[in-house]
């Protein structure tokens, strides 16, 4: 439901079921001036600092004047449309305005202003920071009638210190709202305790990841230790005779436990230059194609070091695999149980004058 009303010339429109207003053809809202806007004033001001807080407010309202300078624009002379906006201010609640005086060739203006929203949210606040906002609109529209590149509104009284009306003198001004800005933020004493304290946070960040950071690696470290001795236990080598080694494999045998299988044999072999090897399969129930020929390549590598290598515990399951791959079975020293395979080795070892493999 759209409901209509006329105040002070301009038309209200509400759409109540849309739960929006428009006045004068524009979107708008009402809000309360003395809570909910004086807390929104006040929490911007908290997290800025006063000085940085009055700048942003300026150039809001300087850069905020592009439809009061068009209905200004509608009128023959700029005192006729100034005038008009008077009116318009007052009919929206932004006080009573007044323009004391305007030379055109000094190019300078004064304007009062009673009863406006943020005279009236400082008193409510108890403080006096000027209204800055309402300074920066007065910038703004004269900026475009004196046709200079800024102009700056200096506020010269308050009603917040005792004064009947805000009063603002407004000047063309050689410095920009960012060069106030970039001034001010070179001697702020505030600014510069900012940049300490987040300079001191960031110092602390940077500590705390490489604190994170050596934690880590500590932690990684400690991981590739327990893997290396997850490895070792995985694939334990015995040496249970002189020079009598023995491998008992258990589980799945996959490509890198096969390499790392490898390396260990062959690096046992050569420290404790062992004649004999033993590798036990009873703890495998199967292997695949790849598997045998993993451990085709073990025994081939281990016996060019010169151990001789005997296969025990292999299961039926196992033969089959690797008759099927065409593994020559009789090439290969096979017992049935790691016990035959040790007590093959001794008695190889104790043949008179017979010395075992490597040595």
């Amino acid at each position: 439901m759209i409901e209509r009303a006329t105040l002070g010339g301009l038309e209200f429109e509400y759409d109540t079921e849309r739960g929006n207003i428009r006045m004068g053809g524009h979107p708008a809202i009402f809000i309360w001036t003395e809570s909910t806007l004086a807390g929104l004033i006040s929490g911007l001001q908290r997290m800025v600092g006063t000085d940085r807080f009055r700048l942003a407010l300026h150039g809001g309202g300087r850069d905020g004047v592009a439809d009061d300078w068009a209905y200004i624009s509608q009128f023959p002379t700029f005192e006729q449309g100034f005038a008009a906006l008077v009116h318009v201010a007052a009919t929206f609640g932004w006080g009573r305005w007044e323009l004391v005086s305007l030379d055109d060739q000094a190019q300078r203006a004064v304007v009062r202003v009673h009863h406006h929203w943020e005279a009236n949210i400082q008193k409510v606040l108890d403080v006096s920071w000027g209204s800055s906002y309402l300074g920066g609109k007065f910038a703004g529209i004269f900026q475009r009638h004196f046709g200079v590149a800024q102009c700056w509104a200096e506020q010269v009284a308050f009603v917040t210190n005792g004064d009947e009306y805000d009063e603002f003198v407004i000047t063309p001004s050689n410095a920009s709202l960012e060069d106030r800005l970039e001034r001010m933020l070179a001697t702020d004493d505030a600014t510069r305790a900012d940049l300490a304290v987040a300079l001191e946070r960031v110092r602390k960040e940077v500590e705390e990841r490489v604190e994170a950071e050596q934690r880590l690696l500590e932690k990684l470290d400690l991981i590739a230790r327990q893997e290396d001795a997850i490895r070792a236990l995985a694939t334990p080598i015995i040496e249970v005779w002189d020079g009598v080694l023995t491998l008992p494999l258990v589980g799945v045998i996959d490509s890198q436990r096969a390499a790392d299988m490898m390396g260990r044999l062959l690096e046992a072999i050569l420290q404790k230059k062992a004649g004999y090897t033993i590798i036990d399969l009873t703890g495998v129930e199967l292997i695949d194609t790849s598997t045998a020929e993993h451990l085709l390549r073990l025994v081939l590598a281990a016996e060019m070091l010169g151990a001789r290598c005997i296969i025990t515990g292999i299961r039926p399951a196992i033969a089959q695999t690797m008759v099927s791959i065409g593994v020559e079975l009789s090439r290969l020293t096979v017992l049935a149980t790691l016990r035959d395979g040790l007590t093959y080795c001794i008695d190889q070892t104790r043949k008179p004058g017979r010395a075992a493999p490597g040595r």
